[in-house]
């Protein structure tokens, strides 16, 4: 089960003059019965692709199949090269279900030559499949290092090296696309409606699941129920309603520009991440009014910014996100009597009670925070949490009166950078 309690963001806990009165979740509301309304009337008129994903049962069969076949050809190493959204989500994945038992999987999301080297001398070429991903075919970043490791597996496997790349791009246009169709390369179609950042629940999030033996159905019925909870119009029962209500009030109501995503679990650092980039392309589109994401995670970054948290400017609030079971690893007994007060507990204790400790001492000085927790990071909680998130940026530009999709802002750099490439000067 996910839930989001934003206890700590409330007048009640941090004062009326820093926190959330009930006039102002009140006021919320009826807009909130009309923006989820709105949602499901868009989505019946097939806007909202990303949301469809889920209940498109050919695609997930289709990377079933892909994924069983990479297996029977006992490949050892997967290099998936992806960026942005097709790059942050397989990580969260990674994060999640890499274990020692598993495929080997490393995601080239830079262009960092000292790593591309890195990675090209330690990947036994003659083992491994290439995944390359992108939705438009013409990801500079993409394709440049997809060019270095194609050409690295053609010099082990000569004419049979198309037999070992998977295409996840357009389904019908782009070079990749193209490409892929002239050198017999697999292609496993991103639906023309789905954005990049939004593409967890296609190929891009489920090839990864598969491949790390992870279970689909179960990923897939998760953000089906969450879907299911984030069609209520009533606030409490939606908890992208109640975690989009939060934010937008806290920032228009109380001037908390910041949305500190901080989750306590190592686990999770790349989902900060992941929601920092879908916060900011979506709805980072006004000079006056939007949301400010910034990436943390927990305990590391108490070290490094939580004194600028508790004494800096009242700019940033929290949202923390915890899974409430963990794996067993305990503190041994025997530890020097200084450290008796830690002794035989769980390494879960100590995370929880810095948690605890981090979101208690930020309320001691009137700072707001929310709470996003999940029962344990298993397939069906995780597809919770993701679809949470995605639900919410799409009921935030509602509020914002933003519109969710493109990153027109984007474009700008990476048409200088091609314009340096194509006339400026060589190395």
């Amino acid at each position: 089960m996910l839930t989001v309690d934003i206890t700590g963001a409330l007048a009640k806990t941090i004062t009326p003059s820093m926190g959330l009165a009930d006039a102002d979740l009140l006021g919320l509301r009826t807009s909130i019965r009309r923006f989820v309304g709105d949602w499901k009337t868009e989505r019946e008129r097939g806007e909202h692709g990303w949301s469809k994903d889920i209940y498109d049962e050919n695609a997930i069969a289709q990377v079933k199949e892909v994924a069983a076949r990479i297996k029977r050809d006992r490949i050892e190493t997967i290099v998936w090269i992806g960026i942005g959204g097709s790059g942050l989500g397989p990580k969260v994945v990674q994060e999640v279900f890499e274990t020692p038992q598993t495929l080997e999987f490393i995601i080239v999301d830079t262009i960092d030559p000292a790593a591309l080297q890195m990675y090209l001398e330690i990947v036994d070429w003659k083992k491994t499949l290439i995944v390359v991903a992108s939705k438009s075919g013409g990801t500079l970043e993409t394709i440049s290092a997809f060019f270095l490791y194609l050409d690295a597996l053609r010099q082990v496997r000569g004419l049979n090296a198309a037999e070992r790349v998977v295409a996840l791009t357009d389904g019908t246009k782009g070079w990749l696309h193209d490409f892929s169709i002239d050198q017999g390369i697999t292609i496993l179609p991103i639906p023309e409606e789905t954005g990049g950042r939004y593409s967890i629940f296609c190929p891009i999030g489920l090839l990864p699941l598969a491949l790390l033996d992870a279970d689909i159905d179960r990923f897939i019925e998760g953000a089906i129920d969450m879907d299911e909870r984030c069609r209520s119009d009533i606030l409490e029962e939606n908890p992208a309603a109640m975690l989009a209500a939060a934010q937008y009030l806290l920032d228009s109501k109380k001037g908390y520009l910041m949305r500190v995503i901080m989750p306590y679990s190592h686990r999770l650092q790349s989902l900060a991440r992941w929601d920092q980039q879908l916060v900011a392309e979506s709805l980072g589109k006004n000079e006056v009014s939007n949301p400010f994401p910034v990436a943390a995670v927990g305990t590391q970054d108490q070290h490094s910014l939580l004194q600028q948290w508790m004494q800096g400017p009242r700019k940033a609030w929290h949202l923390f996100i915890r899974e409430v079971e963990k794996p067993h690893v305990f503190i041994p007994q025997d530890i020097p009597e200084q450290w008796s007060y830690i002794a035989g507990k769980s390494f879960g204790q100590l995370m929880d009670a810095f948690c605890d400790g981090t979101s208690m001492s930020l309320t001691s000085v009137k700072r707001p925070s929310v709470m996003l927790s999940v029962t344990r990071l298993d397939e069906y909680h995780l597809a919770q949490l993701f679809y949470c998130l995605l639900a919410e940026v799409v009921l935030l530009g509602k509020m914002y009166r933003i519109d969710p999709y493109g990153q027109p802002g984007v474009e700008t750099s990476k048409n200088i950078a091609k314009e340096i490439l194509m006339h400026g000067r060589s190395e």
